[in-house]
């Protein structure tokens, strides 16, 4: 890589992952979430579609992880890569083109493919390129890029408002955004030089878990994504719906994105404190209040503060059990995460469809949210019986405490 540029290899490689983020995540994945109100309003598109189209978002996700978890090429997942750079591009512009729904359902599920692309594929790639150089394995400023892509989601549908831009003129300003966006994500994340094997010979050897951590992680993990994905995508439509709120939707999400920044990285200093399984428990603890928070009250600081609960634990929850899928197999991590997130994307695919259809039943969202809570409640409960009992957690939160800080 030519050393001319201003940002030295190691960091034009992060930003690269940072950028993907941006554009699979943030435009093709959650610009949905603040422009759900503004299609509302200006189309058809009714609370129950509104959660289906959700729903058919995450089940493209989950088929994008299994594929990407499924893949033992380094130079396919590259390929892959730089395929969904291109596909969250184009189904961000195709929401522009069309007002039918099974074209956007179509879209939605290509958007969430695409997402897989950033989450896991260029984390991969990432890891990969610093070994190879003898760089640290870090990835807080790429997983910085979810949280950074929530707020400029939210900033940018603020600001195509005040142009009096309408549904469509958006997308496309999302669409420009995303062309923006994917030169520096294709362009700074070098192609791998051979493929990646045997590269970690220092590395312990897998210690899988018993069949009780399985279960109880599994079911405490589909918990967790259940909570997730509810104000993943309703949060704004249900500030807007609040007469005193209204304007602030926006607002709220954006604070969610600020908030989920730097998550990854407090977690993991909370982990070095109570360890792995400990620190999942009071993220989860903490999501619950700040899930059901805009049940409670439709004051501005209830939701001001939900924003900040949900938004800082959501990502944490995921990185934990990424960090603890690596720690009980340091040299094939997607063996453990195929399972986990069958079970994660099952829960994001169920839940928005419901929501959807318990608010246009009810005409709120206070059910769906109260469900949503419950479900992470159980999560934790979940969790805290395993730590009780299982010698895998008890081990895992043991390694937490003694880890050396990255």
């Amino acid at each position: 890589m030519a050393k001319s540029s201003l940002l030295s290899p190691r960091y034009r490689v992060l930003l690269a992952g940072l950028f993907s983020q941006l554009l699979c995540v943030g435009v093709a994945r959650f610009a949905y979430t603040p422009l759900l109100p503004v299609m509302q309003q200006q189309t058809w598109l009714s609370d129950a579609d509104g959660g289906w189209l959700a729903a058919l978002n995450y089940a493209g996700y989950m088929l994008g992880a299994l594929t990407a978890a499924s893949i033992g090429s380094i130079r396919l997942k590259d390929t892959l890569y730089r395929l969904t750079l291109v596909l969250a591009l184009v189904s961000t512009a195709g929401m522009a083109l069309t007002e039918s729904f099974w074209p956007w359902a179509a879209l939605r599920f290509v958007a969430g493919f695409s997402s897989s692309g950033a989450m896991l594929l260029a984390s991969g790639l990432i890891l990969h390129w610093l070994i190879q150089h003898g760089q640290r394995g870090e990835l807080g400023i790429h997983f910085a890029g979810v949280g950074l892509g929530m707020l400029l989601a939210a900033l940018a549908v603020e600001l195509m408002l005040g142009l009096a831009l309408d549904w469509q003129a958006q997308w496309w300003g999302f669409a420009l955004l995303a062309v923006a966006l994917l030169v520096p994500a294709w362009a700074w994340l070098p192609r791998p030089a051979r493929p990646l094997e045997g590269s970690s010979g220092g590395q312990r050897q897998a210690q899988p878990p018993s069949r009780t951590f399985m279960r109880l992680m599994l079911a405490a993990y589909f918990c967790a994504g259940y909570g997730y994905v509810i104000s993943a995508t309703f949060i704004v439509a249900i500030v807007e719906r609040e007469p005193l709120l209204a304007g602030a939707g926006n607002w709220t999400f954006a604070l969610v994105g600020l908030a989920a920044a730097p998550a990854v990285m407090l977690w993991d200093l909370v982990a070095r404190w109570i360890g792995y399984l400990g620190a999942l428990i009071a993220a989860m603890a903490l999501q619950v209040v700040g899930i059901v928070l805009p049940a409670l009250t439709d004051s501005l600081a209830g939701v001001l503060v939900s924003a900040v609960l949900y938004g800082g634990t959501f990502l944490g929850c995921v990185s934990l059990v990424l960090t603890m899928a690596g720690r009980l197999y340091p040299q094939s991590p997607a063996r453990l995460m195929g399972r986990m997130t069958l079970a994660y994307g099952a829960a994001q695919i169920l839940a928005p469809a419901l929501t959807g259809m318990l608010a246009e039943a009810s005409g709120h969202y206070d059910t769906g949210l109260w469900l949503a809570g419950g479900f992470v409640a159980l999560g934790a409960v979940l969790l805290i019986w395993l730590r009780g009992v299982d010698q895998t957690a008890q081990r895992l939160d043991a390694e937490a405490k003694v880890a050396t800080p990255s």
